[in-house]
């Protein structure tokens, strides 16, 4: 296919889906002259997941414009951040890393034979490399290297020096490695620029970086391999893959943060270039699309339902995954897996190295919990349809504050005018204010819901005689301040919403402890077993 390709056309094909391109001058450059190199590397840390096939799509993108494509697995990399893999469980978990891309490359139609396949302490213990680190870390500031590696490098509350060593090492792979562009996420952007700024000091050249956007996992978080519920494992079994998508966030109509969405978006369309829809004819029938543009209009018009979203999803994932699953059915894969991967408690020194990450366990309890969220009392003291949208209410909501806050809420097709009007609600007040169809919603209506046919969701109420603005905690959790303003960066909400949950009794509850008020308990009507959104 390359060879029937322009220059501008190789150049359209190696960037598209991407978020951002740093130094596309230099990409056309290159690509009137001969073809692109480029590199990925990965550090081999968890388990890889759906996600990488974000990356893997897109080296089948770079092999179709005619670039030559190395594969970094970066063991050295793995064990500066943090310690993420042992020292004795690198070489392991190497060719764990390596046979499973190899499985997904050849899954998605990828000739092996076309990439380049390098350990990273192939070349970085050498003498050359090794006497550029010490170059480069006597330019390179404490400030510079923290900053470069404060979205890849696990940021624990004592940092170790190994961590402000991962960025340079990384700078230095492009020069090593011979290669015109490195690809990675854009949570990489700040690596990249410390590459570019300091690489011309050591007197090697400034590359060209492609830089993918982060992917949402399934509770509309980054999906991480550190977050069991965030992602889906390459080898899981189809009922687990039917069970965590049943799970994931894929609320109606709404296209932020949605991550079965965006796994049609960046994963199934670059490699088929169509999505089909499995449906009941009784609701619309199948329905095969040729843009990705046109299923988000639909799902946010709500003519695609979440759960024949998920459906549709599952069928094409488990075809993507049935060739990795087979090959790792083989007794040496299986062994390869499981050393690679064992119990954290039969890890030489497991609890040591955790006890001395510098308290990152206490810290992520800390980071996730709930007393963050703002969630207040509410009483709607006005309610209307939304001037643009058919499925919104744009409602007043007075939480106590000098004006009554606007709230755009997705309950058109749920609850009526009449329900809502003068009802006492819970909201969450610290969410980032995001324009909806042109009207900007200052808060969350929290309800409970259960998806199905129909799908049911009914606001939560606060206990009887709740009064505006009176705060909601969960039991345990009384003392906490929130957040002035939630990070969006940082999924806070996301993370915690995958844990608050509505009990058999019909209580609100986080992780089986019950959302207050100093009144009593927080509860909905009918919803028993509903999730929380």
């Amino acid at each position: 296919m390359a060879d029937h390709l322009s220059p501008d056309g190789k150049l359209q094909l190696i960037t598209r889906n991407l978020q951002e391109v740093l130094g596309e001058e230099k990409l056309k450059q290159v690509l009137q002259e001969r073809e692109l190199k480029v590199y990925w590397g990965t550090a081999t840390t968890g388990k890889p997941h759906v996600a990488y096939f974000v990356p893997m799509s897109k080296i089948a993108d770079f092999l179709k414009a005619g670039c030559e494509v190395t594969i970094l697995f970066a063991d050295l990399h793995a064990y500066l951040d943090n310690m993420k893999a042992p020292w004795e469980l690198l070489e392991l978990r190497v060719k764990y890393y390596e046979q499973v891309i190899k499985a997904m490359l050849e899954s998605i139609g990828v000739p092996l034979e076309k990439l380049r396949f390098v350990k990273g302490t192939d070349y970085q213990l050498s003498r050359e490399y090794t006497l550029d680190v010490y170059r480069l870390s006597s330019m390179v500031t404490e400030h510079d290297a923290k900053k470069a590696g404060a979205e890849v490098v696990k940021q624990v509350e004592h940092p170790l020096l190994s961590g402000l060593l991962y960025p340079g090492l990384q700078a230095l792979d492009e020069e090593y490695l011979k290669v015109d562009a490195q690809f990675g996420g854009v949570d990489q952007r700040k690596i990249f620029t410390l590459a570019e700024k300091y690489l011309p000091s050591l007197g090697y050249a400034k590359r060209a970086h492609l830089m993918n956007p982060m992917v949402p996992g399934l509770t509309g978080a980054k999906m991480s391999s550190s977050e069991e519920e965030s992602k889906i494992d390459l080898l899981d079994s189809k009922e687990e893959v039917k069970k965590k998508l049943k799970k994931a966030f894929c609320e109606p109509g709404n296209i932020q943060n949605n991550g079965v969405l965006s796994f049609v978006r960046y994963v199934l369309f670059p490699l088929r270039g169509e999505f089909s829809i499995k449906r009941d004819p009784k609701w619309g029938g199948d329905k095969v699309y040729t843009a990705f543009e046109e299923v988000e209009k639909d799902f946010s018009e709500e003519l695609i339902h979440p759960g024949d979203l998920k459906a549709s999803v599952e069928a094409a994932l488990n075809q993507l995954l049935d060739p990795i699953r087979k090959k790792f059915e083989s007794p040496e894969l299986r062994k390869l897996s499981n050393t690679a991967y064992p119990d954290a408690s039969k890890i030489k020194g497991a609890g040591k190295g955790a006890k001395g990450g510098g308290g990152g366990g206490g810290g992520e309890e800390d980071e996730l919990a709930p007393s963050r969220l703002d969630i207040r009392v509410g009483k709607i003291i006005s309610v209307e349809k939304h001037p643009d949208a058919d499925s919104l209410y744009l409602e007043k909501i007075d939480v106590a504050e000098a004006e009554p806050r606007t709230v755009v809420s997705g309950l058109v097709a749920y609850v009526s005018p009449e329900e809502l009007q003068d009802r006492m609600v819970l909201l969450l007040c610290n969410l980032k204010p995001q324009k909806m169809r042109g009207i900007e919603s200052q808060a969350m209506l929290l309800c409970a819901s259960i998806e199905g046919e129909p799908r049911r969701v009914e606001p939560l109420d606060p206990p009887e005689g709740s009064l505006p603005g009176e705060r909601v905690f969960v039991e345990g959790y009384e003392t906490g301040k929130p957040d002035d303003r939630l990070n969006p960066k940082k999924k806070v909400w996301e993370k915690l919403q995958v844990d608050l949950k509505v009990s058999d009794e019909c209580v609100a509850q986080w992780k089986d402890k019950c959302l207050m008020t100093k009144l009593g308990q927080i509860t909905c009507k009918t919803l028993k077993g509903g999730n929380i959104s």
